[in-house]
């Protein structure tokens, strides 16, 4: 990044151009903030600023010589309201690829009361709808946009679309609202649905499916995934279960009784009642 300093412009190049004006030419040197100018002295019809980093279109002295300006190629999103306050002969600006992206952003050109010739080509501004006809509505001394003359025409549907403010409001509503490939959307303008969802955790039933799972797995890796899943709450994507088919621990402990007995050799619940039975009839005789 290059600063805009006095010495820069004092050397470089100035010469009468093809039209006999006296221009500064500037072009081409990563200057990224307008400073300084008042060192030009006023002494020229054009300045060539294009090929630079410039992001704002501001910080300009009186210059009442000031005809052209161009600014081509260069990041400007912001354009000081005030303009015409310095430029008050600027018939001739070009904007041609910058980041100028809604209407209201060309609001501050109306400033500027002799401009007649604008070129905004490779801006998303001019894929916004009504682009055209709302530049020609406000910038009334304009006669060629884009390098195209506007007709009478294009004035007369201008005055009649933008007939009230109120349709000139909506206008540049509609502007903000509209995306534009190559627009970067800001965080407030992503729906809350857009957002990734959260996995959800694992149901109690899942949950037993799982320890089910550690216990009959065959192998360590298997055994050690089913524990990471129990530990970070989210159930394996591969993991499928229907809920009605598991049934939890709690409804099961008879069996597992049942089955404890047998293995060590005692006799089951209903056995055991049957064998009171008989000793309390014995008893009895």
């Amino acid at each position: 990044m290059v600063r805009l300093t006095a010495d820069l412009i004092w050397k470089s190049p100035h010469f009468f151009n093809a039209v006999r004006e006296r221009e500064l030419d500037l072009r081409g040197n990563k200057i990224a903030v307008i400073e300084n100018v008042g060192a030009t002295e006023d002494q020229f019809d054009t300045i060539d600023l294009s090929d630079n980093e410039i992001v704002k279109l501001e910080n300009l002295a009186n210059m009442n010589r000031l005809g052209t300006l161009l600014l081509n190629n260069n990041r400007i999103t912001r354009i000081n309201p005030n303009l015409g306050e310095f430029l008050p002969k600027l018939h001739t600006l070009i904007l041609t690829n910058n980041r100028l992206t809604n209407l209201v952003e060309i609001d501050p050109l109306a400033s500027l009361p002799k401009l007649q010739f604008l070129s905004l080509l490779d801006n998303n501004i001019t894929k916004k709808p009504n682009y055209r006809l709302y530049v020609i509505h406000k910038l009334k001394s304009l006669r060629v946009l884009d390098f195209r003359k506007i007709k009478q025409k294009e004035r007369v549907e201008a005055n009649n679309l933008f007939a009230s403010k109120e349709a000139e409001e909506e206008v540049k509503r509609e502007s903000a609202k509209t995306f534009v490939p190559g627009e970067i959307p800001s965080t407030e303008d992503v729906a809350e649905d857009e957002q990734p969802s959260k996995p959800s955790a694992p149901t109690p039933q899942q949950i037993l499916a799982i320890k089910a799972a550690i216990v009959n797995s065959q192998t360590l890796e298997e055994v050690a995934r089913l524990e990471q899943a129990l530990k970070s709450g989210q159930l394996p994507a591969d993991f499928n279960i229907n809920d009605d088919d598991t049934t939890p621990e709690s409804a099961q402990p008879d069996n597992m009784i049942t089955d404890e007995k047998e293995a060590n050799g005692e006799p089951k619940d209903s056995e055991s009642e049957k064998k009171n039975d008989e000793s309390a009839e014995m008893e009895e005789e």
